[in-house]
């Protein structure tokens, strides 16, 4: 099983660092996007700016935990993001992302392996080492979408060009 600081770093690497398995991460997808591309919506996918916003919706939500508080998220409004129209709104709602994420990571390295196998909340949610691999893979999971969506945003700024 995977150690608190190999966890933490697992958890940079899809947010903030990384490019092992994706060949990328989020700083390095939704760095340098404008406000119109994350606004952008390309069919009935979701758009750049509710990826961003879901991802830091349960990094936000999980922070107050490790700093012994409750869980007070819902799923449901996960995906309730701000209107954004300028870039210092896109701009600063990344810097967000970044600043949580890191405050995440730093929270599960600090973590020792009796922490990670203790109840996550309540023992329904599982153990913290299940919830820290949990926002790791949903992580990978919705990058894959950034990466995708970024790219036929780009296809069409092309296009149009």
């Amino acid at each position: 099983m995977p150690s608190a600081k190999q966890l933490a770093n697992r958890f940079r690497e899809v947010l903030l660092n990384g490019t092992w398995i994706a060949n990328t991460n989020y700083k390095k997808a939704l760095s340098g996007t404008t406000v119109k591309q994350a606004t952008t919506k390309v069919g009935s996918l979701n758009m750049l700016l509710a990826l961003a916003y879901h991802i830091n919706y349960y990094i936000e939500g999980i922070l107050p935990v490790f700093a012994g508080g409750s869980l007070t998220i819902k799923d449901k409004y996960s995906f309730d993001h701000p209107k954004i129209t300028t870039q210092k709104e896109w701009d600063d709602l990344l810097n967000n992302l970044w600043q949580n994420a890191e405050r995440f990571a730093n929270y599960v390295e600090q973590l020792s392996d009796t922490d990670l196998d203790l109840p996550f909340v309540d023992e329904k949610y599982g153990t913290y080492r299940r919830n820290i691999e949990g926002v790791i893979e949903h992580s990978y999971y919705h990058l894959g979408q950034v990466s995708i969506i970024k790219k036929m945003i780009l296809e069409l700024e092309a296009e149009s060009n």
